[in-house]
């Protein structure tokens, strides 16, 4: 793989019209027929074979050059918007009541949109040397949870059918400035479990306890006990977190309910640590039912997988983004995150990295300030002036992986 810096770069102003675009129009997930027909409609114009109803909507953009028996490369964008009332006030703000692009998936899109063009107008133009294969993922349903769109994807062939040697995907990321690229090997983003604990009793008057099996007794131990799994069964050198979302018991004061529930977030950086936490989980929450003399009927689900980065695959894309955009503008190693992603599912079968690309402080739109805010926010709007550094790297990434002459 030799150092390349092409000349062909991605059209910015394009990538800003398809976000826009997008943006105005979200789609939940399974749901983006719009997205992924305008998606495959620009892959067609620029002469790529096109796979379409995939996971419903996905859509597989595939360019060969050469014979087709050399390297095999993927890109991958998700498409799908959040069910969130956007408050933005925006130009180009949601038109759809109750879903807005609060994560930032227009921008993907568009971005991977913009490497397509600028790659098939390579080829045109100035030609690809040798033989390789590239293939663009445009996903849908990353926000859905539990086996989201890429283990659907991945359900329905797509690597048999599109073989990768290597893939590599990005998320924007608030608060980080415009222009950085932020990289880590190994686990960067934490696998995501639920589990809801249905702590079961007899209920009662309220004034007359002793004639009940009160359940919110061992709902609220186990609400404080769960701490304890993180602060005691878990090496301090690793990361476990467990969140109680939901708390539901009752509908009177003077009743006592016969049953109590619980709804957990359970997230963690390390597989083994996974397992212990589910363990814990389980025996911690019987334990406390049978002490209060309840029982506790558990319902745990494994969501994500720990997002697992490739060691030498990171390294490609962290020594590209430096010799391109200098030291300054990337941070490696950046510090791992406790958000999930269902990209993890394509990165346990093929090597690869997924990184993050700066969105600023979100006050760059429209000479109005909103306000810094993150991702899931009504507020939320992708920075445009993010996807020239995003498109213009991963074009280089592509043309440094399959070893590419450089341009004059």
């Amino acid at each position: 793989m030799t150092t390349v810096n092409i000349d062909i770069k991605p059209d910015l102003d394009q990538m800003k019209a398809w976000r826009r675009q997008i943006h105005q129009h979200p789609e939940l997930g399974f749901e983006e027929f719009s997205t992924s027909q305008l998606v495959a409609d620009r892959l067609r114009t620029w002469g790529y074979e096109v796979h379409t109803g995939i996971a419903v909507t996905g859509v597989v953009g595939v360019l060969r050059w050469g014979d087709g028996t050399g390297l095999r490369l993927g890109l991958r964008a998700d498409m799908d918007a959040l069910p969130i009332q956007e408050a933005t006030g925006l130009p180009w703000a949601s038109q759809v009541d109750g879903k807005m692009h609060a994560c930032g998936h227009d921008g993907h899109t568009a971005i991977l949109l913009g490497v397509a063009e600028a790659m098939s107008r390579r080829q045109r133009e100035q030609g690809l040397t040798g033989s390789g294969t590239l293939t663009l993922i445009f996903q849908p349903a990353e926000e859905l949870g539990g086996g989201g769109g890429a283990q659907r994807m991945l359900d329905e062939g797509l690597f048999e059918r599109f073989p990768c040697d290597a893939l590599f995907a990005l998320h924007n990321f608030p608060g980080v400035p415009v222009g950085r690229l932020c990289f880590r090997e190994g686990a960067f983003m934490a696998s995501s479990d639920t589990a809801r604990l249905t702590f079961i009793g007899k209920g009662g008057h309220g004034a007359l306890p002793q004639l009940s099996q009160d359940p919110t007794l061992p709902a609220a131990a186990t609400v404080l006990a769960l701490q304890s799994i993180v602060g005691r069964n878990v090496d301090p050198n690793q990361v476990a977190v467990i969140s109680v979302g939901k708390m539901q018991a009752g509908s009177a004061a003077n009743v006592i309910p016969n049953t109590a529930e619980l709804e957990l977030s359970i997230r963690t950086l390390d597989p083994a640590v996974r397992d212990t936490l589910e363990r814990r989980v389980r025996t911690l929450a019987q334990a406390q039912a049978a002490a209060f003399d309840c029982q506790c009927d558990i319902d745990y689900q494994r969501g994500y997988p720990v997002l697992m980065n490739d060691p030498a695959m990171t390294r490609l894309a962290v020594d590209t983004a430096r010799e391109q955009f200098g030291d300054d503008s990337v941070e490696a190693p950046t510090a791992p995150l406790t958000g999930s992603e269902d990209c993890a599912y394509f990165l346990e079968q093929v090597p690869g990295c997924y990184f993050l690309v700066g969105n600023g402080d979100n006050g760059h739109q429209a000479g109005a300030r909103l306000g810094p805010c993150s991702l899931h926010n009504p507020h939320y709007d992708f920075n445009d002036d993010c996807m020239e550094t995003a498109a213009t790297f991963l074009v280089n990434l592509v043309a440094r992986y399959f070893g590419q002459p450089a341009q004059p």
